[in-house]
């Protein structure tokens, strides 16, 4: 399956954890949620990454990979825990668009950051995605 598949699996499934999150942080606190979440990725993966004996190949990855990982890690955390205190406080049919704003910063840090190049096509898109998100915001 090429890149484009997978990208639209992820989406797929990004959807259903907004609506899951949405039903399972009622009445409870969020970071208690995001810990819960979390805890069933780090089995679920691990079991995947055993399963498929990947394992060890912990052994070759390098410093720089390894930071840069924690450094995602670290940053996915911090966007769980506050992905979840906004589905407590607010509607998922909100939330979800106003989090897909990290489509367009990623845009611009990919240029600006990784040399991605910035073409026509990706100025609009994310122009959209952006207006897109404030229309549903506000609405």
């Amino acid at each position: 399956m090429s890149w484009i598949g997978w990208a639209l699996l992820s989406a797929a499934f990004a959807a259903a954890t907004a609506l899951l999150a949405k039903l399972g942080v009622t009445g409870i606190d969020s970071n208690l949620a995001t810990a819960v979440r979390t805890t069933v990725v780090l089995v679920f993966t691990w079991g995947i990454a055993l399963a498929l004996g990947k394992q060890h190949e912990l052994r070759t990855l390098d410093r720089r990979a390894v930071l840069f990982l924690v450094l995602s890690g670290m940053a996915t955390g911090l966007s769980w825990l506050c992905y979840f205190r906004a589905l407590q406080l607010g509607p998922a049919s909100r939330v979800a668009p106003i989090d897909k704003l990290s489509v367009p910063l990623v845009i611009v840090a990919a240029w600006l950051l990784l040399g991605e190049k910035l073409t026509p096509a990706s100025i609009l898109g994310g122009l959209l995605i952006t207006a897109g998100a404030v229309v549903i915001a506000l609405g």
